[in-house]
This record gives C-alpha cells, structure tokens and sequence, in this order.
C-alpha cells in the first residue's frame, strides 16, 4: 500500500465511522469496516513514522455532532481490540503475557452507555461518544424501566454496559418504521443508539431498552477481581446475562466460545462475539493501555451474518396463492459458512422503498435458517451501470395476466402450475405432513406426468404409477409408498400446517388442534379471535377458509387417520387466569412447567409486571425475583408451586 492509498482509506474509513455511530445509517457492513481498520493498522506497523493523526486507529471514536449537550466522562470509555480466531486469541494473549483466569461474556450488538451514582442516586447518564465525551442522554435513560433509579451504595461510582434492543422489538419497530414511510433501522445496534439518541423522550421509554453493565469506570471499589465488581454491581439490581464464564485457560474461553456461538440464534438480543478479559485487576492495571484499547481484554468477534455484495438480477417465484415475489440473484457470498446466492426482497413496494437496483452494491443479513434478506443498499458506490427493477405484467409461468394489488401481485389462473405444484411441495414438507422420498423434483415430475392434480391425490398414488419413471425401481416405490400411508396417521397440527392458511403457521396450528381437536375448522370468528396469540387478521383467515373448505376438511378426515392432542384444562384450578413468571434454573425444562401451567388454566409470560400473579423460581434466580419482591408479588419455589397443583387435584 502507498502512502497516497493509505491516506485515502482513512478518508473511506472516517466516512464509514461517522455515518455509523453518529448517523446511525452505515454506508458498509461491520466486516468491511473491520477489514479496512486492518489494512490501516497493517500499513502504520510498518511505517510507524507515517501514521496519520486523523487515522482511525489513533482515536476511539469519530468527533461528536448532535443536537445533545456534551458530558465529560469522570474516566475514559476505551473500545476493545477485535481477535477474530483462535491464533488471534493466544496472540493477545500473549502480548498481555497472561493464559489463565479470564472473565468471559457475550458482547451484545448495542450501543455503550455511562452512568453516574453519586450517594445512591442516578445523576447522569451519556454515550460514549469520543471515548472522553458523550452527549447527555440523561433524560432519556431515566425511562428505561430495567435502570436502576437509586442504588445500595453511596460512592460515586460510573457504571458501564451496553444498551441493546431484543429481537422481536426490533422487527417490530422496522415494521413500524416502514407503515410510516420511515428507513428502517440496518440493524439492531443501530436501532439501539437511535433509541437513545431520541429528543422526545417517550419514543426511548416505548422501545423497551434493555441495559446490561459490563465493567465500571470512575470507583472506590475495593475487589481484587472483575469478577467480583461484576457480582456487587449486578446486587444493585442490574440485569445479568445467564452465560458468564470464569475460564482457568484459553482451552476453557475457546470451549466457551463455541458453546456461545451455538446460543446465537438462541438469544433474545443480537450479539456479535464474547468478551474476554483478564480477570486480576491488579495485572489489568499493570498492562495498562494502547491508544485505544486496554491491553487485558478483546473482544472474539463471532464470525459475520450480514455481508456486503452485489444484485446481479430478480426472479419472480409464484407462491401457492399465486402471489409473486421479487428474489434477489446475488453475487454468492460467504454468511457465517453458508454461501448464499439469493435474498428475499417481499414486494415491489420493498424494492421501491430501498430503491435497490440491478448491480447495486447491498448489505444482507441472514438469521438462523431464515431466508436472507436486503437491508440496506450503498447508493454512494453507484457508478451508471445500475437498472431499474420493472415491475411484471404476465405470470413468469404461465404467462397470464397479472392482477397488480399494489403491495401484492397476483397470478389468478387456478391451473398455473407454480400455484398447485408448491401448494403440493408445501403440504408434503418436512413440518407439514413429512413425506419423506417425495420432495420437490418428484412432486414436479408426478404432476408433469399427470399422477397428481390435488393435494388429495397424493394418497391415490399407486405401484404402477411409479414403474415407468426414470430413477424409481422396486426398493424406492415402495419405500414412498409406505411414506404415503404413515402420514394419514401425522398429528393434527401438521394437517392444520400443511393446509397452507395464510398467516397459520406451526405455532398456530398446534394451538387450534389443541384448543379444538378435529372441530377446528368448524368455530367462528369469535372463537379463533379468543385464542391467546390470534389477531383479527388470523381470525377472519381461518373464518374464510374453513368456510370454503368446510366439505373438503371432512373428506380428508375420512381419507386420513389423524391423531389429535387436545389440551386438558383442570377446570377448578386455583391457578385458572393467573399469570405466571418463571425464572432461574429448575429440575426440569421450563416448557414442562409451562405445560403444567396451562392445564391447569394458567398463562406463562416472559416479563414480570404488575399484572403477574406468580413467579416461579429456581436457583440463580436473577432480576426477575428481584423485580417480584420489589411488586411485592407472590413468589414460588418449586415445591410450592408442586405442593399448589397438588391440592387442586
């Protein structure tokens, strides 16, 4: 790298750092911005005499521009050097000359936040901003419910951790966001600054911020040992994460590593790696401090779920209701192993709210086995080449006409073959009816070669409609055969499922079987709208199409030989309506409890309020307990709440 190209990605680099953390609208993905800080670093090691004051690498964060009053902090907020694999991990380890006792925890995808205590009260609360100065956020975190107004200690103290926002709080937002013709935010740690950064302050009190300490600044603690400020710190009534680690060695962190990474998906709140940090306070304070990270703690970043790449061109999919949907073809790219080729981009109200074109460069973020999808398009690196989406006329199957809806368009011919062939492929799938030998390419031959015209037909098929196709002898004929004829015994849900009701789900479907057994379809409006977790929109779903579907429903239930699980509820019940919390580790799964719960009439919900009639508790019982005794709320243990059920008995 020249010293003229050094100079210009730090131009890039200072762009990308400002429109990310005081713009919160990122012009790249986190690991090309992570990749240019590496290039920057690598060339100023090697020309240590040439490094630039306006590098990147030389300050812990952009200058400040916001219409907030800026706020000193009493001790500098450091960032944390990123290690992104094992030999990256013992290197810095290494270089702080210590291999055992580190303190580990998840490093959310937030945004940081400073408080200040002074005799037990909270005073101030700022970002962290430059890293020295933050902007005065201070009326904004006191409607954060989960902060500690007044604490048990009377020192002045800075409490440090990270803001972040959950994910079902996120999408709702997004979704909220795009109904008023707002961007939505890129991610969650943008959502999370955006929140705190509100100068009305209602907007962060309805976000329900969650806040979880990680380390301290200014203090006249006495411990010898983070994890010992962590334990006080989390008494004062702070959230605390369940996965906290004290490794012995990096064997144990690498370990944990792997065990956090598993939980990824797992997680109520996005996070992009673990914290690891020497654990002896006494040698953190020896190592002391580069310019802008601390020597005794990194962050092991996770490896990326959203990259940056190109829209090469759309595709049309025709969905089992004839509705079609615009799909990204994309330059293949690499999400946390999985090469994905393709993104979801909804509707075509979707591609004019991104104004995303063919050859524009795109952020996608994948979740999980969820399809990926386009977050964000980098309008800045458009160069002419770029084309406009147009939107279609004519089914891309059966070159009918289409009904253009606005938001939606459709394919109303009732014989186009992308219609009934994925209905087919939908009924037959792995969580509907399970058919296993009859995927896809088979149930497009059948339907090519006339064995199949319904859903229904798929149980007429016989030996000799088989015989005469390519790649079907005598072993696999009857291996598909006897699929067929073990799912007319599948669990009702799975039948409700692979109907293909719009907005009935799995979750849905186990709860219309339970609730109503094979009389599901035969309710009302009322009856589906009562359910706990249904909507208008469900409802009046279910209404239509049992309507239309009514006589069909029963001819399947003569045809198949469902099996239904319908819920027992325990009609005298001291526990019927009431809601419960259940917190801590139990001698049994929570969804054993959860289950009992409901039998005997009772509701689970995730968050205590005053609303809650019992928490439930087990060991290491956390802020929930907390939060119960301070409602003055029943509290159960598990002999009690068992001691409960059993008298109801």
């Amino acid at each position: 790298m020249t010293r003229q190209e050094y100079l210009e990605k730090i131009t890039q680099a200072n762009e990308w750092a400002q429109a990310y953390y005081n713009k919160d609208d990122p012009l790249a993905s986190d690991e090309e911005y992570d990749a240019l800080i590496k290039q920057l670093r690598a060339f100023e090691e090697q020309n240590p005499t040439q490094i630039a004051p306006n590098s990147p690498t030389q300050k812990i964060a952009p200058t400040l521009q916001s219409e907030f009053h800026k706020i000193p902090h009493l001790s500098k907020m450091w960032s944390m050097e990123d290690v992104f694999n094992e030999t990256e991990l013992r290197a810095w380890a290494k270089r702080a000359n210590c291999e055992k006792n580190f303190f580990i925890e998840p490093k959310f995808d937030g945004a940081s936040l400073n408080l200040i205590y002074e005799n037990g009260k909270l005073i101030s609360g700022a970002t962290r901003g430059d890293g020295e100065v933050g902007e005065d956020i201070t009326l904004n975190v006191l409607e954060i419910e989960n902060i500690p107004k007044t604490i048990a200690y009377k020192e002045k103290i800075e409490i440090r951790g990270e803001i972040v926002i959950l994910k079902k709080d996120f999408n709702s937002i997004n979704e909220q966001r795009i109904k008023e013709n707002q961007n939505p935010f890129a991610n969650p740690r943008n959502a999370a600054s955006g929140s705190l950064r509100q100068l009305d302050t209602s907007i962060t009190k309805e976000r329900n911020l969650k806040f979880y300490p990680w380390g301290v600044g200014e203090n006249t603690l006495s411990f010898k040992k983070h994890s010992e400020v962590m334990n006080f710190i989390r008494e004062l009534g702070f959230l605390k994460d369940d996965f906290i680690r004290l490794c012995a060695n990096l064997d144990e962190v690498l370990t944990s590593y792997k065990e956090l990474l598993s939980l990824r998906e797992q997680k109520a709140m996005m996070m992009d790696g673990m914290v690891v940090r020497i654990d002896d306070i006494e040698l953190c304070n020896e190592l002391g401090y580069t310019v802008k990270f601390p020597k005794f703690m990194a962050a092991f970043k996770f490896p990326a779920l959203e990259k940056t790449t190109r829209l090469l061109a759309v595709n049309l999919q025709v969905g089992r209701s004839g509705v079609i949907t615009p799909v990204a073809a994309l330059e293949p790219v690499n999400l946390d192993g999985v090469i994905v080729k393709s993104a979801t981009l909804h509707n075509f109200d979707e591609i004019s709210r991104l104004d995303v074109r063919i050859n524009d460069f795109v952020n996608v973020i994948r979740s999980g086995d969820v399809i990926p999808k386009i977050t964000k398009v980098f309008k800045d690196r458009r160069d002419g080449l770029e084309q406009e989406i147009v939107r279609p006329q004519l089914c891309p199957v059966c070159q009918n006409e289409l009904l253009d809806e606005k938001t939606m368009i459709k394919c109303q011919n009732l014989d186009c073959k992308a219609r009934l062939v994925n209905s087919i492929i939908h009924f037959v799938s792995k969580k509907c009816l399970n058919i296993d030998g009859l995927g896809e390419n088979i149930v497009e031959l059948l339907y090519e070669k006339g064995k199949i015209s319904t859903l229904e037909s798929i149980f007429h098929l016989k030996y000799e409609d088989f015989e005469n196709l390519e790649g079907f002898k005598e072993k696999k004929i009857t291996k598909l055969l006897k699929a067929i004829e073990d799912s007319k015994t599948c669990e009702l849900y799975r039948f409700i499922t692979a109907l293909g009701i719009e907005h009935i789900g799995e979750v849905a479907a186990k709860k219309l079987a339970k609730t109503f057994g094979k009389m599901w379809h035969k309710q009302g409006f009322e009856d589906y709208k009562n359910l706990e977790g249904f909507g208008e929109e469900m409802a009046k779903s279910l209404e239509e199409f049992s309507r239309v579907n009514l006589q069909r429903i029963d001819d399947f239930y003569i045809l198949l030989n469902l099996s239904e699980e319908k819920s027992e509820v325990v009609e005298q019940s001291p526990i019927k309506d009431k809601i419960f919390v259940i917190t801590g580790t139990l001698s049994r799964p929570r969804d054993e409890f959860k289950a009992l719960i409901e039998k005997f009439g009772g509701k689970v919900s995730s968050s205590v309020s005053k609303k809650t009639s019992f928490v439930l508790f087990g060991k290491e019982a956390g802020s929930k307990l907390d939060r119960a005794k301070e409602l003055n709320l029943v509290c159960l243990s598990e002999e009690e709440f068992n001691q409960m059920l059993h008298n109801a008995l």
